[in-house]
């Protein structure tokens, strides 16, 4: 696992920006396509603006990226609380990666069926063992939650299944995710974490005892691939490795 802090939101989407570009290009040396699995939030979404716009849109070869999520709500495309249409609305909108290489999760079918299509899709890029995403970009909230791994959920256990469909009850609201099992398997992971309320549940995750019942975002082990920890100094306060 790599830590790297920087000073403040900003300057962690310039350098997240800079190492994604960076890593597709290198990646696509040795392989003709990118799998990256995108995720919501606020960080999230300056980093996407930042990646629509020069430099970086003229760096990545858009035309090779295949694009997924790491989770969503089960809201319509068109609702301001989906991830996909927060990630057209400021990344995908504005490059020219073809349609049929942009899986959004189906929230038109029963969440169930949604979660059954993803993990047909995943299936047909990534085989039972080796390698799957080649990067999955993560955050982590003010209760140590991160993908639609929360607190206390079964979800958070998940050993096979690569897809989960549940009901939220602290939300009132479906939720559909990845599940540890496929994320741990991928090439690199990047975690972005910024802003003084996580700074908290950030040194529990990575320096405290293992409870992913209350710390979910602890079940991101990777098997083989890379483990990043992008963070700013406010959210890094309380780590003693900084």
């Amino acid at each position: 696992m790599q830590l790297i802090v920087k000073k403040n939101p900003a300057d962690l989407a310039k350098a997240a920006a800079d190492f994604i570009a960076k890593r597709i290009k290198d990646v696509l040396k040795k392989q003709d396509r990118f799998t990256l699995a995108l995720s919501g939030g606020s960080t999230p979404k300056t980093l996407h603006e930042l990646l629509a716009k020069s430099p970086y849109v003229d760096q990545i070869p858009w035309l090779q990226l295949h694009i997924f999520w790491g989770d969503e709500r089960y809201v319509p495309i068109e609702d301001e609380q989906s991830n996909a249409g927060m990630a057209y609305d400021t990344l995908l909108g504005h490059v020219y990666t073809p349609e049929d290489q942009i899986h959004v999760w189906r929230t038109d079918l029963e969440p169930a069926a949604a979660a059954q299509n993803y993990a047909d899709i995943l299936h047909t890029y990534f085989g039972e063992s080796g390698p799957t995403f080649d990067l999955v970009l993560l955050g982590m909230g003010d209760d140590g939650h991160t993908l639609s791994l929360f607190p206390g959920t079964e979800v958070v256990h998940e050993q096979t299944a690569w897809t989960k469909a549940y009901f939220l009850d602290q939300q009132n609201m479906y939720r559909l995710t990845l599940t540890a099992p496929i994320v741990n398997r991928a090439s690199c992971v990047l975690f972005l974490v910024a802003g003084p309320k996580k700074a908290a549940p950030l040194r529990e995750v990575l320096e405290g005892e293992y409870q992913p019942d209350t710390y979910p975002a602890q079940v991101i082990r990777l098997s083989e691939g890379e483990l990043i920890w992008m963070v700013d100094e406010k959210a890094a306060t309380n780590l003693s490795s900084r």
